[in-house]
């Protein structure tokens, strides 16, 4: 890294790029009995993007830009979420270079490509700071030690690249955002009875703000996936409804002037009730800052995301 990067990522108006990841969320079709995106009610990201944002289409207005983007990297299949969590972070085509898609934990093969270098590695050597700001119970932790659990990607690409994952006493104290948002799973189904508890527009505002603190942020909503696998058209329309309130919150509070935000998913899934596996659809990429409609022209495919972010923070 280049002694200018440096100073850019040391300096204190520094701009930042945040990325919020929902797994499993593609563009699907206009048929209400199958694509829950139709009949749900998105205020926020139809006030962003217009009406029928989510049908398959590029979109760019005065504040954002939407790229349909393919998920599937010349492979064969269904995308899976290891493989393409991997090709988000590391700007490599990993499917290609594993052979498939993989998922939804990462392989050797995949394990190996994620720890040669992400978007996290990249930040923390030219001396910036970098976190996955979804925290984690201790149970969880207690798994991966005993090795009866492994990582998935993301949390993987954090402690390669040196990082520690958030706690439950991060969430606690306003430093990580519960994947769900509001922390009410926390204390329904993990005990966790002293976390703070906050509406999904507060959830949106707060990931904004933790994000001001970093260089580059990365959030993972991955219950949406849940919510394609499982459930019911009606459950995955209540999903998108509470995505969109906390992406809400988000946009308010995020500052267009010096923030990237890049709103992503790694494969499709939600957007086709009509059956419960990933599907080929494209997914939708929605960037919001100042040059997003730059950037959104360099995007095709998953692969093209991690260096935007680079461009972003003015790496070489």
């Amino acid at each position: 890294m280049s002694e200018s990067s440096v100073s850019n990522l040391q300096s204190p108006t520094a701009r930042h790029v945040h990325l919020f990841f929902m797994d499993g969320v593609g563009l699907g079709g206009s048929d209400p009995a199958v694509n829950p995106f139709v009949t749900a009610v998105l205020p926020n990201l139809t006030g962003l993007l217009g009406e029928n944002w989510y049908l398959d289409g590029r979109i760019t207005t005065h504040r954002a830009s939407l790229i349909p983007t393919d998920a599937n990297l010349g492979m064969p299949g269904r995308p899976q979420s290891a493989t393409g969590q991997a090709a988000i972070l590391t700007g490599r085509n990993v499917p290609q270079l594993v052979g498939e898609h993989y998922g939804p934990k990462p392989n050797t093969a995949v394990a190996n490509i994620i720890r040669e270098g992400t978007l996290f590695h990249a930040v923390t050597a030219a001396g910036g700071q970098a976190a996955l700001i979804t925290p984690y119970p201790q149970p969880y932790f207690d798994a991966i030690h005993s090795g009866k659990r492994l990582y998935s990607s993301v949390p993987l690409a954090a402690v390669s690249a040196g990082l520690s994952l958030m706690t439950t006493d991060d969430l606690r104290n306003g430093r990580a955002v519960s994947p769900g948002f509001t922390g009410q799973g926390w204390h329904d189904h993990l005990g966790y009875t002293d976390i703070p508890l906050l509406t999904l527009p507060e959830a949106g505002q707060r990931i904004a703000a933790i994000a001001q603190t970093y260089h580059f942020s990365f959030f993972e909503h991955w219950p949406s996936d849940r919510s394609g696998h499982r459930g019911s058209l009606a459950q995955a329309v209540s999903h998108l409804e509470m995505l969109d309130a906390a992406i809400g919150g988000l946009l308010d509070a995020w500052d267009d002037k010096h923030g990237l935000l890049i709103i992503t998913s790694d494969h499709g899934n939600i957007e086709d009730k009509s059956q419960r596996q990933h599907t080929r659809n494209p997914v939708p990429t929605i960037l919001i800052g100042q040059g997003h409609a730059q950037y959104a022209s360099r995007i095709q495919t998953l692969t093209d995301i991690a260096p935007i972010v680079k461009n972003h923070l003015r790496f070489p």
